[in-house]
């Protein structure tokens, strides 16, 4: 893909599944990755694996003191920010009436707020060269039983995609997302092998994706191969949604 080799990009959620897989797509097509994660054995791990630039940072994505640290950590070191995968995820589904303020408010907090505050802190490290930006929204976006936090967060993810879009054109940064629908990634492979049977019945390819499917769509949208690509939401889905 055009015009990855040299840019400097930060994976957060990096240390497995589809961030893992984004980091591994990245440093082939010749990108400076940071591997961004609160499991910091994790992001080592995957940094010394992908060896060459790579580097690992700490961050723990619904801090703002903890991205300030980071960014600062990463600038100091490689001088600048070209683009940033807001990847990092949890679940703690559980129906509407049952869920707690917990269980709420973990969810909003990792995907929703630490992509909000990711992009707080990196575009002013972008408008003097550009950027690119992808955030990872979900099939679920749209709703889904167990997960009112999950679904409201996802699609918050859209809502904050396009507003700094309109807002942030101007600085030649691109901003999409992408919609997955289920990936088989730890957090996936934690689901009742019942529930993922029934995912499957709704899916016309009849399988989950692989992450280094999802890899591949993000390692596009950051690539100059996108170039007039902005404010899309693309889904990863093997049909389920037409």
């Amino acid at each position: 893909m055009r015009g990855l080799k040299d840019k400097i990009i930060v994976v957060t959620g990096g240390a497995q599944g589809i961030g893992k897989a984004t980091a591994v797509r990245l440093n082939e097509e010749g990108a400076i990755v940071v591997v961004a994660d609160r499991n910091v054995e994790g992001a080592n791990q995957t940094a010394a694996q992908l060896g060459g630039r790579t580097i690992a940072v700490s961050l723990d994505v619904s801090s703002r003191e903890s991205w300030k640290d980071a960014v600062t950590q990463i600038v100091d070191r490689l001088g600048r920010i070209d683009g940033l995968v807001n990847n990092a995820g949890v679940t703690r589904d559980r129906s509407l009436l049952k869920m707690t303020d917990e269980e709420w408010n973990t969810v909003i907090d990792i995907h929703l707020r630490g992509a909000w505050l990711g992009c707080q802190t990196v575009i002013p490290h972008m408008t003097a060269q550009g950027g690119a930006i992808v955030n990872i929204s979900s099939d679920a976006r749209w709703g889904a039983f167990g997960q009112s936090n999950y679904s409201a967060a996802k699609s918050g993810l859209v809502g904050l995609t396009r507003t700094i879009v309109i807002e942030h054109s101007k600085h030649k940064i691109r901003v999409n997302a992408v919609a997955p629908g289920p990936v088989l990634t730890p957090m996936v492979e934690a689901v009742p092998e019942e529930v993922r049977k029934g995912w499957l019945t709704n899916i016309p390819l009849r399988r989950e994706a692989q992450p280094e499917e999802v890899a591949s769509v993000i390692a596009f949208l950051l690539s100059d191969d996108a170039s007039y690509v902005t404010g899309q939401i693309v889904g990863i889905n093997g049909g389920s949604i037409i």
